[in-house]
């Protein structure tokens, strides 16, 4: 990267290239809370599976702003790069281009430690609404973000300097939360297709050396537009893209079934986050009070939470003593330091399947197999097992959804028009019309939203898995996804 004079700072991406940034951009960038995201794993531990898979949420939130501008040129509500670079330029065109930018920017500002890895362990342990004034909302990296763009009003604060350049904080946490007044703005932010998972798909395929998020994203960007539903717009792709919308979904959907959910990785990323909540019940590691404390007050100190601090607390906890009163928490933090085995058991009641997304009753009755399966193995565990003997159960609530049926779509509608909705592909035909690609009966896409993905997994230590081998209660099968 670099910085000449009044020039732009400028980053060259693995993927696109040459990027530019707008001054306000440049200043976000230079802070703690930017900086820190340098220090954060895009894909969780799924660099224990593949090692060049260490990118960081830190390129990846570039890349998003870049695939953002690059849809409001596609659909032309982009202002020239003159007028985006002047700071003093406050037209109503060059506000919305740039507050777009903003939120792509910082969409991924309150990303914790290892991304949505240890997330959902502050989103179960629910700190705030336990101990502090209960605000109502998730203990979740959106509003973690949130609070860190409308309450860090001081020298060198996202807030200050969204203000300085004449940008309202709370629009740009709108955009990042996907709730703006404005229907487009919150489509290219957060969709089916979106700038995220543009971006995503490409970089984690990029780093990864797989090609399951592979898309023509040249072809895509041409096809974006807009069509005026009533008194919104609404972003649509063209439908001669039809087939790459449909190239782009299945491989998120082949990306996400193989890769952040497979087995190899997935067995890491669930220790780390039995062991979170561990350290978050007995105050060892930042509960999100106390984020929140740093964020409003520590810029500096909060840049610390980030993977380092993480692997940095579970080693200091372990070598200082701490898990030797549980042998199980002791021998997960092990598995997680060195990398040490951990078996993924494999049966005929935690298979991946794809199911009904119309009939719910689909999952409840895999759920009750699977639930029934892991209640005859922890009553083993119980019976026969050591105190380091351990089991951690991942069985998903809410099967992973392709893209959203039709009937759930109105189902779930809550405006005065389904193509308000906010996640599904809106396809403009030759005519003129808009439907939603659920619609399209010459999509394969349309076919497959009836289905979900069911995906359970349940991982145990060596030594657990070797004794309900012993016990007959699962078999001893040997695949890929038990070699690190």
């Amino acid at each position: 990267m670099e910085t000449i004079g009044t020039k732009p700072l400028v980053f060259f991406d693995p993927l696109y290239g040459h990027i530019h940034l707008t001054p306000v951009e440049r200043e976000i960038i230079a802070t703690p809370f930017y900086q820190r995201l340098r220090w954060i794993n895009q894909l969780g531990f799924s660099h224990y599976v593949f090692p060049g898979a260490e990118h960081s949420r830190y390129g990846h939130s570039i890349g998003v702003m870049f695939n953002a501008h690059h849809i409001l040129k596609s659909i032309r509500k982009d202002v020239p790069g003159p007028q985006l670079m002047d700071s003093s330029n406050k037209s109503d065109e060059k506000v919305f281009h740039q507050s777009i930018r903003l939120g792509a920017l910082m969409h991924d500002l309150g990303t914790f430690c290892f991304s949505h890895t240890t997330e959902q362990a502050y989103i179960n342990y629910d700190e705030t609404s336990k101990f502090k004034n209960p605000r109502g909302l998730k203990d979740d990296h959106e509003n973690l973000g949130s609070f860190i763009i409308k309450n860090t009003d001081y020298p060198g604060g996202i807030t200050h300097i969204l203000k300085k350049y004449g940008y309202d904080p709370q629009m740009i946490s709108d955009l990042v939360k996907g709730v703006d007044p404005s229907i487009l703005a919150n489509q290219i932010l957060h969709s089916e297709v979106d700038c995220d998972r543009m971006d995503y798909l490409l970089r984690d395929a990029h780093y990864t050396g797989l090609q399951y998020g592979s898309y023509d994203r040249d072809y895509l960007l041409y096809h974006f537009t807009t069509k005026k539903v009533g008194k919104h717009e609404v972003l649509a792709i063209k439908q001669h893209a039809l087939h790459c919308v449909e190239d782009f979904l299945s491989s998120r959907f082949a990306w996400y079934s193989q890769v952040i959910r497979s087995p190899k990785g997935a067995k890491y990323d669930a220790i780390a986050e039995r062991l979170t909540m561990h350290m978050l019940e007995r105050g060892l590691m930042y509960r999100y009070s106390e984020l929140l404390e740093l964020i409003s007050t520590d810029p500096k100190k909060f840049w610390g939470f980030n993977d380092h601090y993480f692997m940095g607390t579970i080693h200091r906890t372990l070598m200082d003593g701490k898990f030797d009163q549980y042998p199980d928490i002791k021998d997960m933090a092990e598995t997680l330091l060195f990398a040490k085995q951990a078996r993924h058991i494999r049966s005929p009641e935690f298979r991946q399947v794809l199911l009904d997304q119309n009939n719910p009753t689909s999952l409840a009755q895999c759920l009750k197999k699977a639930e029934a399966k892991v209640a005859e193995i922890e009553d083993v565990i119980r019976k026969k097992g050591k105190k380091n003997d351990w089991i951690i159960v991942d069985l998903p609530r809410k099967p992973i959804t392709f893209v959203k049926s039709h009937k759930n779509i109105v189902a779930d509608n809550k405006s005065s028009n389904v193509l308000f909705e906010r996640d599904p592909v809106k396809i403009l035909l030759e005519n003129g019309e808009v439907k939603l690609l659920s619609e399209m009966e010459n999509s394969t896409i349309s076919r497959l939203s009836k289905t979900v993905n069911f995906i359970p997994n349940v991982f145990v230590s060596q030594e657990t898995y070797d004794l309900l081998v012993n016990e007959g209660v699962i078999e001893n099968i040997i695949s890929s996804s038990e070699i690190n």
